[in-house]
């Protein structure tokens, strides 16, 4: 067992793959969380409101969590079955219909699957066998969950974004990513970079030009990755969420009106300087003749 444990950890693509099978499951367990955790939200805070207002909150409904009820089709609510819930596979072999009905079943669903297993193969190949690849990982899955939440909702959970915030601030105590002289430095520093800038355009339009959670997820790059960070993530997200939004007013003809949400850029940006920040840091330097 020990010889064949130390043969996967000193072979770069048996780890490369392992992650990806682990990337799989995984990412369909994320789908879960993207779906159902901000119901979870929005039950949980109407029922504060309730209680606060002193009417009955609701009791006595089933139970709604990332555990039960168990999955079931939309349309007809037939139940899924474990064999039926194989990542990509088994929407491949149901032709993404529904087993029973034949509802379409939404293509997103093997995009995150497929995507969270590509992001980790990419991760553990970067990081190779070391206590970081773990920690990556786990900030990888929880960034997708961030970014398709904000997507749908326009929300970044504090439940997801603020563990993080401070598990980074600890890891930086054992030098995992950076030092805590710069984490500390990065968490405060990528907070009120975006909150002044929020401040500043609500001053000039009388408009909120982003949300509290973009602070949060700029200020967790900045714990994770050290302060020397965050003007690449700014940069990089502002770069990307400019094109694309332009693009979509352009092309999909979308309204200008309609907010466009900043996490998954913020995400984006930071999990690139998280991977390949000494390399871009490099390239920048060389490219200004340093």
């Amino acid at each position: 067992m020990m010889q064949q444990l130390d043969i996967l950890l000193n072979t770069p693509s048996l780890c490369a793959a392992l992650a990806g099978i682990i990337g799989l499951l995984v990412g369909s367990f994320l789908n879960v969380v993207i779906y159902r955790l901000p119901v979870m939200m929005h039950r949980n805070w109407r029922k504060e409101c309730l209680e606060h207002l002193g009417l009955d909150a609701e009791a006595g409904q089933p139970r709604f969590d990332l555990v039960l009820p168990l999955s079931r089709c939309p349309m007809c609510q037939a139940a899924i079955k474990p064999y039926q819930n194989i990542p990509v596979i088994s929407y491949i072999l149901l032709k993404g219909q529904c087993a029973h009905c034949r509802h379409p079943i939404a293509l997103r669903y093997p995009i995150i699957e497929a995507f969270t297993a590509a992001a980790s193969v990419m991760v553990v190949w970067h990081f190779g066998y070391a206590p970081q690849a773990i920690f990556a990982l786990l900030l990888t899955w929880s960034l997708i969950a961030l970014s398709f939440i904000d997507i749908d909702h326009h929300l970044l959970p504090d439940c997801i974004t603020l563990p993080l915030l401070w598990l980074g601030l600890l890891l930086s105590v054992f030098d995992v990513f950076t030092d805590a002289h710069a984490s500390i430095i990065g968490a405060v520093a990528g907070y009120l970079i975006l909150w002044t800038v929020y401040q500043l355009f609500k001053l000039a339009t009388g408009k909120e030009g982003m949300g509290y959670g973009d602070f949060k997820l700029l200020a967790l790059w900045g714990a994770w990755l050290g302060w020397q960070y965050l003007p690449m993530i700014i940069l990089l997200s502002s770069l990307v969420g400019s094109v694309i939004g332009i693009t979509m007013m352009v092309v999909a003809k979308r309204d200008h009106n309609i907010p466009i949400p900043f996490g998954p850029y913020l995400a984006a940006a930071g999990w690139i300087a998280l991977l390949w920040g000494n390399d871009l840091n490099q390239f920048y330097l060389t490219m200004a003749g340093f």
